[in-house]
């Protein structure tokens, strides 16, 4: 019972620096990846001759992975996703930099066909969307819930990020404080435990000597003074 009380305060500690962890996790600016998904898209013309559904997919360069919108296979239909489907998202962006991306249409006697390639840069996006018009080519929405804002809101998003950094590192500096206590409170726990177990070993070695003590006498015959 004694030492179920004395590592009590330990795991209390770790269970509210745990929880003190989710929620710093938890606010903007701390962990936060810049996921880009297709909302909708609409191509106005197909570049392939022959009477062939066409495979559209998108690319950003310096990535190896191209992905292919298997549904977009009609010309003037607007089609939206819900951003779940198998093959999103799109790609993820930088903080502050930007990609140079694109629509292409893979051809089957020469090089693939392009819609069109841009710079993808998270401050296009106002309120989380990013509308990508090419003239005769597509219409598409881009979603990125957690990219910079721009425009007239830009201020005020940089407002709120520098609010957010002050508060997460007075919240950074509260962790701090607690994970020392938690250490502290090991130690303690430690080296309580160290005196318990050094007391029971002196008392074992004490009794030892006793029993000992005995048993010389008894080989001795001699009897217990009164």
């Amino acid at each position: 019972m004694k030492r179920a009380r004395c590592l009590l305060p330990s795991g209390l500690f770790i269970a509210v620096l745990l929880r003190f962890l989710v929620l710093l996790c938890s606010l903007p600016g701390i962990y936060s990846v810049n996921t880009v998904t297709l909302g909708s898209i609409e191509i106005f013309d197909v570049h392939e001759w022959f009477p062939l559904k066409p495979a559209i997919y998108f690319h950003c360069q310096g990535e190896k992975n191209k992905t292919v919108l298997p549904d977009v296979t009609e010309a003037h239909f607007l089609y939206i996703f819900k951003g779940e489907e198998s093959w999103q998202p799109l790609t993820e962006l930088p903080d502050k930099k930007c990609k140079r991306c694109g629509f292409y249409e893979r051809d089957t006697f020469k090089f693939d066909d392009v819609f069109d390639e841009w710079e993808l840069c998270p401050a296009d996006f106002i309120d989380g969307h990013y509308v990508h018009f090419k003239e005769n080519q597509f219409n598409a929405t881009f979603i990125c819930t957690h990219c910079t804002e721009t425009g007239s809101d830009q201020r005020y998003s940089q407002d709120n990020e520098t609010k957010h950094s002050k508060r997460n590192v007075s919240l950074i500096a509260v962790i701090c404080v607690l994970a020392s206590l938690v250490a502290m409170t090991g130690t303690f726990a430690a080296y309580k435990y160290w005196q318990k177990r050094k007391r029971e070993q002196d008392q074992v070695r004490f009794l030892k000597l006793f029993e000992e003590g005995d048993d010389f006498e008894d080989e001795l015959g001699l009897d217990p003074v009164l």
